[in-house]
């Protein structure tokens, strides 16, 4: 396969209008949202600077109705209202963890539904998005794996993600007002529901919605992509997006990372490696962070760490060791705190930042590798899911 084609799958991406309804313009890029203007009657002389009146209205504001908009006159607001409406994805239900983690349920065109979760720390906040429903990786450690893909998520169900959150943190600013920067959601990391890199074209127009300088505002050094390896994008994540970037890695050996991240039968180790070495620099990103979930007597000995260290030798790193946080009939356990703190320690002396981190959100099934739609989750019993786990 060339190292250019673009990477696609058999599913659906619900489109932007439906059968004689109207046009949702959130999600549409500043170049789709003129064409759509035009095409509905907008004069195409005025139609860049109706562009960004509008984007400034929906992004930066956070408006939904058109009325509202008041330096468009009322005429045109009244037609735009005919053609246009302004809608994300409805919150379902929201639960609050004992950490002040939020997890929502997101119910999305055709009745889907993603989970998304926003995790609050000392002078951030990050806000874990979905890109898919469900997940066609079947990661075993993974307990959105477990839940089939049932389609791709459009880029306005992508950013509208982000905005419904913002919604709930009451974080639009007051029109007007002097410039805050303050942010509750400082952060996204595209780590929810779905490989982004298999939804490729929807997740670089939502993150270039988000990194807007006249809408949302967020720097692409405050955007995290994690992929769990498909090759042929990763080239393209930097030269089309240039967000940071994070790998699920999980293994040292091609044996015991088929096993647990079957992607790696298509694309290995040494081949992921290779690909990830030119990233920094075409992107611009300073490291890499590699994402290592700590699994007993699985992938967390002293060799592993040392093995580690050879395999990602060259590149800019930095190596998140994640706690595996389980789930009813998971084939795993974690590993114990003394075997995470002697793997960090290994790696840390060579030279490589190796955080352990903090699991959020566990009392809420919110914490990494735990997200799945509660529909998805009500439909099996704990004995079933163990059942198909073999346990």
């Amino acid at each position: 396969m060339s190292a250019t084609a673009p990477i696609t799958q058999d599913v659906m991406t619900i489109p932007r209008k439906l059968p004689d309804g109207p046009i949702n313009l959130i999600g549409l890029t500043r170049d789709a949202m003129r064409e759509v203007l035009i095409a509905h009657g907008t004069p195409e002389k005025q139609a860049r600077m109706r562009v960004g009146q509008i984007w400034q209205w929906i992004y930066q504001w956070g408006v939904r109705d058109f009325a509202d908009m008041t330096n468009l006159a009322k005429a045109y607001r009244a037609r735009l209202a005919e053609t246009f409406v302004i809608e994300i994805p409805e919150m379902v239900s929201k639960q609050v963890s004992s950490d002040g983690t939020r997890k929502y349920l997101v119910r999305i065109n055709g009745g889907h539904e993603v989970e998304v979760v926003y995790i609050p720390e000392e002078g951030r906040g990050t806000l874990c998005i979905s890109s898919q429903v469900g997940c066609t990786l079947t990661c075993s450690f993974c307990h959105t794996g477990t839940q089939k893909l049932v389609r791709n998520l459009t880029a306005g169900e992508i950013i509208g993600q982000v905005m419904m959150a913002r919604d709930d943190l009451d974080e639009w600013p007051e029109i007007g007002a002097p410039k805050d920067e303050t942010r509750l959601l400082s952060n996204i990391v595209l780590m929810g529901m779905g490989e982004p890199l298999y939804n490729f074209e929807n997740v670089r127009d939502a993150m270039k919605i988000a990194m807007d300088p006249e809408g949302i505002q967020l720097s692409r050094r405050r955007i995290t992509l994690s992929t769990s390896g498909v090759v042929p994008e990763i080239a393209r994540t930097a030269q089309e997006i240039g967000c940071q970037l994070a790998v699920s890695f999980h293994a040292t050996t091609d044996e015991t990372r088929n096993r647990l991240v079957p992607i790696n039968k298509r694309w290995n180790i040494e081949e992921l490696l290779e690909a990830l070495r030119s990233y920094p620099k075409v992107s611009n990103s300073e490291r890499i962070t590699f994402e290592y979930v700590m699994l007993k007597d699985v992938n967390d000995t002293d060799e592993d760490a040392r093995r580690l260290i050879k395999l990602i030798d060259g590149i800019p790193a930095k190596i998140n060791l994640i706690p595996f946080n389980e789930w009813p009939g998971a084939p795993y356990t974690r590993s114990s705190n003394n075997r995470i703190r002697a793997f960090a320690d290994i790696i840390y002396k060579a030279g490589y930042a190796s955080p352990i981190r903090t699991p959020r959100g566990e009392d809420i099934m919110a914490a990494c590798g735990q997200l799945k739609s509660a529909t998805e989750r009500a439909r099996k019993s704990r004995r079933q899911i163990e059942a198909e786990a073999g346990l």
